[in-house]
């Protein structure tokens, strides 16, 4: 149950209350941050303008490695939701189930590219310690993306750090697209 007792979507502007019914049709419910997001109509629909902009097939980082990395980012930020869903995604994306019950494991898994893993280490250092960012950590990400597709990551890496915390904040519940393990209890060095 969230913190925040979600309003009756016949309480929100028409242009929520479309949204809503439509993510009810899809879903078979209203997903619970859209419930928390509809109290703020404005930055809710530009929250959803900007993910539209994250899934365009142009969008120089591609879905699949967008979906891992937001697992990672949900996983470290404590958010249910995010980590199904992302997961959930993930699983379309890509197809890789070892690959999304592995995420917290990462270091030690064998089921990542070198570039997944720079992603990964990316997504941590920006997640954990943003302000200490190092030199060796952005020429490995070099090796493996352009600078486009490293403002990309990291624009990514930065809304699901938002969308994570709020949700994780407001406790909205996990919907059950996905079930992964848990991450283990104790952070990779």
């Amino acid at each position: 149950m969230p913190r925040i007792e979600p309003k009756p979507i016949s309480r929100h502007p028409w242009y929520i209350r479309l949204f809503l019914r439509r993510q009810e049709r899809k879903y078979g419910r209203v997903l619970a941050p859209s419930l928390l997001w509809a109290r703020l109509p404005g930055p809710f629909l530009g929250m959803l303008t900007l993910v539209g902009l994250f899934q365009r097939r142009r969008y120089p980082v591609d879905a699949a490695l967008r979906s891992i990395v937001s697992i990672r980012v949900a996983q470290l930020n404590g958010c249910r939701f995010c980590v199904d869903l992302n997961s959930y995604n993930f699983l379309r994306a890509a197809g890789a189930e070892q690959k999304a019950a592995e995420v917290d494991r990462w270091r030690r898994s064998t089921a990542y590219t070198p570039r997944e893993r720079a992603a990964l280490a990316y997504a941590e250092e920006v997640t954990q310690r943003c302000a200490e960012l190092d030199d060796a950590l952005f020429a490995t990400l070099k090796n493996h993306f352009t600078g486009d597709e490293i403002t990309a990551l990291t624009a990514w890496i930065s809304f699901q750090n938002m969308s994570a915390k709020f949700n994780a904040a407001l406790d909205a519940e996990e919907h059950g697209f996905c079930t992964v393990p848990p991450p283990e209890s104790s952070p990779e060095p």
